[in-house]
């Protein structure tokens, strides 16, 4: 069989990853589909912290090849931010809808929970730790969970108080 016969490791590094992206998407898509979503900000963060988990628990080796050395071509790219903009319009309908959200910026909160579950949890379950990382996944879930609610519901300082982000002060 001649090397053009075959696909290259990159071609079935590139699958293995767009299947890994598809798996995430269509976990999801269940959970948001499955019938009433729990009524707590927390519960509904947990939901979605859980299936980011889920998603990177068959084979942290093969997770951390795929995004450290995997070949991003403009196909895989293009469905990685499709879905990633799809993820941000549901948590932002979530967040807009919940009225112990307490964040100015409902749209920009969106991104940012959605980029740190995606963030943090790949680097959770990927980096090497002694004994493996899924042993603590249940602390690692509640320890993400409670700093996303605080930081969505946490009390705000007025425009222009010191300590408000106003790099100016």
């Amino acid at each position: 069989m001649t090397n053009t016969e075959a696909p290259n490791k990159d071609a079935m590094l590139v699958e293995l990853a767009m299947a890994h992206a598809r798996d995430g998407v269509a976990a999801i898509e269940r959970r948001l589909a499955g019938g009433p979503l729990p009524s707590t900000l927390d519960g509904r963060l947990r939901l979605f912290v859980r299936a980011a988990i889920d998603n990177h628990r068959d084979d942290p080796a093969l997770h951390r090849v795929l995004f450290e050395q995997a070949p991003r071509p403009p196909e895989l790219l293009e469905f990685l931010h499709a879905a990633e903009e799809q993820a941000i319009a549901a948590a932002r309908e979530l967040l807009a809808a919940d009225p112990r959200v307490t964040v100015a910026d409902v749209p920009m909160a969106a991104r940012l929970v959605v980029n740190a579950i995606e963030s943090l949890v790949h680097r959770f379950v990927a980096q090497d730790h002694p004994g493996g990382r899924l042993q603590d996944a249940g602390r690692f879930e509640d320890e993400l969970v409670d700093m996303l609610t605080r930081y969505l519901t946490g009390p705000r300082d007025a425009p222009g108080a010191a300590g408000s982000g106003d790099a100016t002060a």
